[in-house]
């Protein structure tokens, strides 16, 4: 089966850990392999530019990569209730896969990290469903079956895995907020895996 994607975007270092939570809970399933993927930043200076290869972390992404994948998992910081710029630049890059279908049918994912409790989380994970939608992807969330999805006091919605980052970005992802990446991305392996087959 070809790899299940993990594309996000991170400036604390918040949405990043998660990625990797996400991916390592891909991986727990049996014939899943997880690709991370990072965006580059956007700049409203017109010289500015980033370096090709990221100085540290995941690679840019291409769209070979999206096109390429078996399923996607997607990650943002929440910017008032929806994603971030350099996560929608790169998506509204995608239109040639559109136009070959090339992500209809596939299963995606999401998650997100915000300053406070009732930061936009839900509505930043909606909000990345939007173009998944239209290239006719699959969206898979958190099932109530999940027993953190009842319990949590920080992150955690049925959209999607979501996290609690303080407003200096330096609360740690809690216990429930990580068993609900890793379920996330069991579940996203799990449906990919038989949608493959």
């Amino acid at each position: 089966m070809p790899d299940i994607l993990v594309l996000y975007y991170s400036q604390g270092g918040a949405v990043r850990g998660m990625a990797q939570l996400v991916a390592r809970g891909i991986e727990s399933v049996t014939g899943a392999t997880a690709r991370v993927r990072t965006v580059p930043r956007v700049s409203a200076t017109c010289e500015a530019s980033e370096a090709a290869i990221p100085d540290s972390g995941a690679p840019y992404v291409t769209l070979q990569d999206l096109e390429q994948c078996a399923a996607l998992a997607l990650g943002s910081p929440t910017r008032f209730g929806n994603m971030a710029a350099p996560l929608k630049y790169f998506l509204e890059t995608t239109s040639g896969l559109w136009m070959q279908g090339a992500l209809i049918g596939k299963p995606a994912a999401m998650f997100t990290s915000s300053a406070s409790m009732h930061g936009g989380n839900e509505a930043t994970l909606l909000s990345m469903m939007i173009p998944l939608l239209h290239h006719g992807m699959l969206i898979v969330g958190l099932p109530y079956s999940e027993p953190e999805l009842g319990t949590t006091t920080s992150g955690g919605t049925p959209y999607g895995a979501s996290h609690v980052a303080g407003t200096m970005d330096d609360k740690p992802i809690s216990e429930a907020e990580r068993k609900l990446c890793l379920a996330l991305g069991r579940r996203l392996a799990e449906t990919a895996l038989k949608l493959h087959s």
